[in-house]
């Protein structure tokens, strides 16, 4: 049960109006690449992003834009920041970090919206049936290596519109010397 492994460095979701605070009246983001999963993309434009201790300036904003903002940053970019985010899945922002957004119109002071990202797999209902991971909400994960090892608490993200990927922040990657392409095992 292989599955191929993306890394996902710091970034932002925003919302149509946290994007014209930051950006101006009426912007939209121009693409930069399309990413894994169908319809996502990177952005051009980055923001800086502060929190009590410091500021991380080039933090990309992916696209389209949601229905919430959201910061996803790594442990070891939240003790740059003075902040301690809590590990969630995306969108579930209720009581997370406060951050401020720094854009080159506006800024932005979220009450909440910084989390650093769960491991997780995105993946269709036919991936579920084709691996036996009916029933089954959380994975671990093998990666093989000179620093490899068994990551747990992996949360399936079923989706028919996925495209079957483990999604790692940078710390993780780092942690066990993956790069993003690289493969790992999905273990019940």
């Amino acid at each position: 049960m292989k599955v191929p492994i993306g890394i996902s460095a710091r970034h932002t979701h925003l919302t149509k109006e946290h994007l014209e605070i930051l950006f101006g009246s009426e912007y939209s983001l121009k693409v930069l690449k399309e990413l894994s999963q169908p319809g996502e993309f990177a952005s051009e434009e980055t923001i800086s992003i502060k929190g009590p201790r410091g500021i991380i300036d080039r933090v990309r904003i992916l696209g389209p834009i949601r229905k919430y903002t959201q910061v996803e940053v790594s442990k070891t970019d939240a003790h740059k920041l003075g902040l301690n985010p809590p590990v969630r899945e995306s969108g579930d922002i209720e009581s997370s970090s406060p951050v401020t957004l720094i854009g080159p119109k506006g800024q932005v002071e979220l009450k909440e919206g910084c989390i650093i990202a769960s491991r997780h797999i995105h993946i269709t209902p036919n991936d579920i049936k084709r691996l036996g991971l009916e029933n089954i909400s959380k994975v671990s994960v093998l990666v093989e290596g000179v620093k490899g090892g068994i990551m747990h608490n992996v949360t399936l993200k079923i989706s028919e519109n996925y495209e079957f990927e483990l999604h790692l922040d940078v710390d993780d990657g780092n942690a066990h010397l993956i790069n993003h392409g690289d493969f790992g095992t999905i273990i019940k």
